[in-house]
């Protein structure tokens, strides 16, 4: 089950709760019955590698970037 992030709009209060896909978003803060947001956090993605290159999801490509990866 995920957990979901809120934070009232009115009195700043924080709190994470349980909630299944199917349940309705809370819209109302248990502490002051204001306006309650889902908080969303930033994720950190990052790439290594050489990089990707829009022949790699190709068949044709796969055979190619397999030559170039072999022992040398």
């Amino acid at each position: 089950m995920p957990t979901y992030a809120y934070r009232c709009a009115d009195c700043g209060h924080s709190f994470d709760i349980y909630q299944t896909f199917s349940d309705a978003t809370l819209t109302e803060c248990p502490e002051c019955a204001g306006d309650l947001r889902k908080v969303f956090g930033s994720l950190e993605v990052t790439f290594n590698g050489s990089g990707f290159y829009r022949t790699d999801s190709r068949s044709g490509g796969a055979s190619g970037s397999s030559s170039s990866g072999g022992d040398s």
